[in-house]
């Protein structure tokens, strides 16, 4: 199977765990709102459980229901990142944000709701120390730090350096990658080390790709508005390093990561499948 189809089958079974999961949910304008964020989307990050749980040989069952934790826990944050106090964006893979297709307080719930609903799908797989890790990746020290180190680069008296950029980005983009593919070890309490290696490259490509895309883009492809950043006069990889170097530095990082995965060997060829496709994609 080619790598996007493994990806859309992938994305497939996640979505279904996830519809499940919304199914036993009363209805409601909340309910709505929730589905409606996690309408589309890649389905990388469950992608990455899914294939570091098979690495450790851990039951499907349990896999998907990480997958879709992380699934919710990302379209949490998008829903919510999404809203006019933050990055006040009106589109989201192609459809009108939640906020703008429903109104800002559903919005504001639907996020609060899948965020509980990831942590609730993670609890079900049965280890706390699993949702213990999310806790960290998603909170204040992870992925809600980089949106606050974000935001507070909008009204900074200087772009930031590349350092703070690495710095905001592994966690607004980097945390919840290397929760996605340190799930497997967790799990099967073995060594996190080559799949964290591999998580740090591939978060920092996949940003580096972003905003790549936000630079030459298309935004019809994309589904969502580019080029905001230089627009805001924000600092980024590609303003920093240049649009040429940024895309070497990019291929540079997949490269580490494929090394990375060294001890699997041709177990993780869909993983290393994985880290050409984040710089490769046009959305």
């Amino acid at each position: 199977m080619s790598f996007p189809a493994d990806l859309s089958a992938a994305s497939l079974a996640v979505a279904g765990r996830l519809a499940r999961a919304l199914d036993a949910l009363p209805e409601s304008r909340v309910k709505a709102g929730m589905a409606h964020g996690l309408h589309g989307g890649k389905g990388l990050r469950g992608y990455l459980v899914l294939e570091s749980c098979a690495l450790h040989g851990i039951a499907r069952d349990v896999a998907l229901n990480a997958a879709a934790a992380i699934e919710a826990m990302h379209a949490y944050s998008l829903v919510h990142d999404d809203l006019p106090a933050m990055d006040d964006d009106d589109l989201r893979r192609g459809r009108p944000t939640v906020h703008v297709a429903f109104d800002e307080a559903t919005a504001i719930l639907a996020g609060d709701a899948l965020q509980s609903l990831a942590f609730q799908l993670c609890a079900e797989t049965g280890h706390a120390g699993l949702t213990a890790a999310l806790a960290r990746a998603a909170g204040a020290e992870g992925m809600v730090l980089g949106q606050a180190l974000d935001i507070a680069a909008e009204t900074a008296a200087a772009p930031l350096t590349l350092e703070q950029i690495v710095q905001l980005q592994q966690g607004k983009t980097g945390a919840l990658f290397g929760w996605s593919c340190l799930t497997g070890p967790i799990l099967a309490g073995a060594d996190p080390a080559p799949l964290a290696a591999y998580a740090m490259a591939l978060g920092l490509a996949f940003q580096i790709a972003d905003d790549i895309l936000d630079t030459e883009g298309d935004a019809a492809t994309a589904g969502k508005r580019l080029q905001k950043d230089a627009a805001a006069g924000k600092a980024t990889f590609v303003s920093l390093l240049g649009l040429e170097p940024a895309r070497e530095r990019a291929r540079e990082l997949i490269s580490q990561a494929g090394e990375a995965l060294a001890p699997y060997g041709s177990r993780a060829d869909s993983l290393r499948e994985a880290a050409r496709f984040v710089i490769s994609r046009d959305k």
